[in-house]
């Protein structure tokens, strides 16, 4: 069966699957093995010491394929410039560069006349509309359902993506709640042309820097196992339940506001979670479709599943 989309046209890709950018676990291994497996690795620049890091990243990615790959830049969450950080992916001639977390505009406009491919990370119509005026080659949706950053307004990956497909020209990527075969139908049938998953590809074997105990928490979690967090902060976010994301929700319950947050949500508690296994003392990003994670198969693995899942479900549909 051929995967023919305009995501897969655009990006060289022969499936279109994405693999989002993960903080503080996305580097060589993973981007490399999900590009191998015909999807699209990504390298997230953010969570890097500098640029000579990322320049080293994309050195490596391109070590272990020669497929496409992108770089994903998380701006307006870390507090600290990107420009530089962009520069190195222009100056490697990186073919894809991805924005989530801010105005995607000032990016663009670095990477305008490059011939880089441009994905925008979207939460409502309106923003996928403002991207598409910005020069993004595609929007990703996320829904509310979706790990990490979210938008503000609750609205599920069912009902966001087709209001996005229809209010834009450009292609359109579903992303939260999906990990497999039936989610990536799922969403070639509500318009999208390609799907990005987070979640799903940290319980990967590539995804080297991920605890056991983060990959169990992950494998353990059902429908209930996630909470958002930091809504006082207008900054919602969904993460794996724990005594840790507990005493956050009580802190915005008694309005403790940045300076009493900061130390609890901050990339050192992430870090003491998903690096150190310590519970007790981080939190670890995760969306809804944890509940569909049962084991850590090798990305080349978890694609065969998909690719035959969904082709199942096409033949099906066919009869």
């Amino acid at each position: 069966m051929v995967w023919k989309t305009r995501v897969t046209e655009a990006l060289g890709i022969t499936y279109p699957i994405i693999q989002g950018g993960l903080a503080h676990l996305a580097y060589s291994d993973l981007a490399a093995a999900v590009s191998n497996a015909g999807g699209l690795g990504q390298l997230t620049a953010m969570s890097m010491e500098g640029p000579d890091q990322l320049r080293e990243e994309i050195d490596a990615v391109r070590e272990k394929t020669n497929r496409p790959f992108g770089v994903n830049f998380a701006i307006g969450q870390h507090g600290r410039p990107f420009e530089e950080m962009v520069q190195v992916a222009v100056e490697e001639k990186v073919p894809v560069i991805s924005v989530t977390g801010g105005n995607p505009a000032p990016v663009l406009e670095l990477v305008k006349g490059t011939g880089i491919k441009t994905l925008v990370l979207v939460a409502a119509r309106r923003q996928a509309v403002k991207a598409e005026e910005l020069g993004a080659d595609a929007v990703m949706v996320v829904g509310h359902e979706g790990g990490g950053h979210l938008g503000r307004d609750d609205v599920g990956t069912f009902v966001l993506t087709p209001q996005v497909v229809d209010a834009v020209d450009i292609p359109v990527i579903a992303s939260g709640g999906i990990g497999d075969g039936r989610g990536l139908m799922a969403a070639l049938a509500l318009g999208a042309e390609g799907v990005e998953m987070g979640t799903r590809f940290i319980a990967t074997k590539e995804c080297v820097h991920a605890h056991p105990a983060y990959l169990e928490a992950l494998i353990e979690a059902d429908e209930t196992s996630t909470t958002v967090i930091k809504r006082s902060l207008k900054a919602p976010a969904r993460a794996l339940k724990n005594d840790w994301t507990a005493r956050i929700l009580e802190l915005e319950d008694e309005q403790a506001g940045y300076e009493g947050l900061k130390s609890y949500i901050n990339g050192e508690a992430n870090k003491k979670f998903i690096y150190d296994g310590k519970q007790a003392y981080g939190f670890g990003w995760a969306g809804q479709v944890a509940s569909r994670i049962h084991d850590v198969p090798s990305v080349d693995e978890l694609f065969k599943r998909i690719v035959t899942e969904a082709e199942e479900i096409r033949n099906r549909w066919s009869k």
